[in-house]
């Protein structure tokens, strides 16, 4: 069985990664220190409760199970939070991932699946986004995915350290099973507030924004299924188990839904009205973030199977429903 060690595999993706290592016949062994992560999206290998940037712990997981690889979602993503306070971010982002790769070269593990993001493009220059694009990221925690990148390249041209950084547009949806789902505290993410409102949970939605250079003049965003996220981390994984080396590619669908059209879809498929109040433009939001995936079809063989906002809200819809 070939073990792989998930840091963050409490949280959204994360979770979601470990069950799709299971049913794949690997061995997910998730590290988490509960921050963001939740205790009962661990249903899929060993769990430790603990940090990665604490040497103690980390030790606990190398010491007593063999590592194959590793998949590391661990990391703080709220873009406003970093502006704020970006010390918190790369303390956490860059510093706790220094002794994550400290440990992997000690113990002779060199093949890392990285969680990157479309952040480290900042604002477009070209639609679709390639892998080729510039990475001028505009905010501290773009910054810190791409330090990491950066610092992973060294590592491979230094220690052989193989790695595939994903760079993932906007994950959405849920496990179309119901076992695990998008559950943030605070939530700021558009669809799970959008069934929030449609739950009775929160009585409007927030639209940054109206007058943006789009069809309706609201942001348009590529949204891609976290399991379809989850799929592309397991070829990639694969990859570097066969010996491949060192990459990034970019996951999303290839196909822009603005603000307005994922309130719709999101109503029609509820069955509930949803009111929205306008606001004002956030900074740093671009009009619109558009991947091309071509590369990870062509290379890594991947197949996104949910390909309509539809498809990916109904099964957020299903989660939140259980969830109540």
């Amino acid at each position: 069985m070939t073990n792989v060690l998930v840091t963050g595999g409490a949280g959204y993706i994360g979770s979601h990664c470990c069950k799709e290592l299971f049913q794949q016949g690997f061995t997910p062994i998730t590290i988490d220190n509960l921050i963001y992560g939740h205790k009962e999206n661990v249903k899929w290998g060993a769990f430790y409760q603990g940090d990665t940037g604490n040497k103690a712990h980390l030790e606990a997981c190398f010491a007593s199970r063999r590592i194959d690889a590793v998949m590391h979602f661990a990391a703080f993503a709220y873009v406003g939070e970093s502006v704020q306070d970006p010390m918190k971010y790369y303390a956490n982002n860059v510093g706790n991932t220094l002794t994550l790769l400290r440990f992997m070269l000690e113990y002779d593990v060199k093949c890392l699946v990285f969680s990157s993001t479309c952040a480290t493009y900042g604002n477009p220059q070209r639609i679709p986004i390639d892998e080729a694009h510039p990475q001028v990221p505009i905010n501290p925690y773009g910054k810190t995915k791409l330090m990491i990148e950066e610092i992973l390249k060294d590592c491979g041209q230094a220690y052989g350290l193989n790695s595939i950084c994903l760079r993932y547009f906007n994950a959405a949806g849920a496990d179309p099973e119901g076992q695990t789902g998008e559950k943030h505290k605070p939530e700021t993410h558009l669809i799970p507030l959008v069934l929030d409102v449609a739950l009775g949970k929160r009585r409007t939605v927030e639209v940054f924004g109206t007058d943006y250079p789009t069809p309706d003049g609201t942001c348009v965003r590529d949204y891609i299924h976290v399991t379809d996220l989850a799929r592309a981390h397991i070829l990639a994984l694969e990859t570097l188990l066969k010996g491949g080396g060192s990459d990034a590619f970019n996951l999303g669908q290839g196909q822009g839904y603005s603000v307005m059209e994922v309130i719709q879809a999101a109503s029609q498929i509820t069955g509930a009205e949803i009111p929205f109040v306008k606001s004002a433009r956030r900074p740093g939001d671009p009009p619109v973030l558009v991947a091309s995936s071509a590369k990870a079809r062509e290379q890594l063989g991947w197949q996104p199977e949910y390909d309509s906002l539809e498809a990916i809200i109904a099964t957020a819809w299903n989660w939140h429903q259980k969830m109540g």
